[in-house]
């Protein structure tokens, strides 16, 4: 039997620009020894392999030395792959992310998490992630958002942070010093008013000012009392 393995440039629509990956389609779940001798010869920074699972597709990245738990521009060209070689019709969407449970627009990294943007407000309001999933995903948490459609909200968000103790934070103020410069580059402007819709919910101002975020809220006295 022959296997199909496709490189894609990502994040560009210019051959020979982007962020190259290598992706494999595979009829059933493979060994991983050999998708991790596979990712080596094929040496590039990702390469993916995905086979169909649970109405979705199971996806799993390696680069030459070892496997990861999430990347996005492979993620992106599997997509590619997905709807050019005719495994999905052009018009459906393709699932991946396992944890999160839902299709995704854009997948980044900041210096602590990962940033995912998703269709709109309702999936941000609507998502019930596997803890468990997002949990081994090395990194401090996972930011999800999307342009808020509640009038008087630029943006919304939610901060899940299983690996770091917090399934979801109410409201999370370092999330959004990466928020904001994502959606001026979004929206083309510097200030917004931005909402977590974690359960508790929570309100921020956010504006880009040069190399800094500034962020901005209101907060309230609840209990008073003292320690012996």
């Amino acid at each position: 039997m022959t296997l199909r393995i496709v490189q894609v440039d990502a994040f560009t629509s210019t051959p020979f620009s982007g962020n190259p990956a290598a992706v494999c389609v595979l009829p059933a779940p493979a060994e991983e020894k050999w998708m991790q001798s596979v990712a080596a010869e094929m040496n590039l920074s990702e390469t993916a392999f995905l086979h169909r699972e649970a109405g979705g597709f199971r996806l799993r990245w390696f680069t030459p030395t070892v496997e990861v738990d999430l990347c996005g521009h492979a993620t992106l060209a599997s997509a590619h792959v997905l709807w050019e070689d005719g495994h999905l019709p052009r018009g459906e969407r393709a699932h991946f992310v396992e944890g999160l449970g839902v299709g995704f627009t854009f997948v980044g990294t900041t210096p602590f998490d990962y940033l995912v943007e998703v269709a709109s407000e309702e999936v941000v309001r609507a998502l019930r992630p596997d803890m468990s999933a997002l949990g081994r995903i090395d990194t401090r948490g996972i930011i999800v958002t999307a342009l808020a459609s509640t009038p008087g909200y630029d943006f919304v968000s939610r901060f899940f942070g299983p690996r770091a103790g917090v399934p979801e934070d109410p409201v999370t103020g370092s999330a959004h010093c990466a928020l904001g410069p994502y959606w001026q580059s979004r929206l083309g402007k510097d200030a917004f008013f931005a909402h977590q819709a974690s359960p508790r919910g929570g309100d921020v101002r956010v504006r880009v000012a040069g190399q800094r975020v500034k962020l901005g809220g209101q907060a309230v006295t609840v209990l008073r009392g003292e320690l012996v």
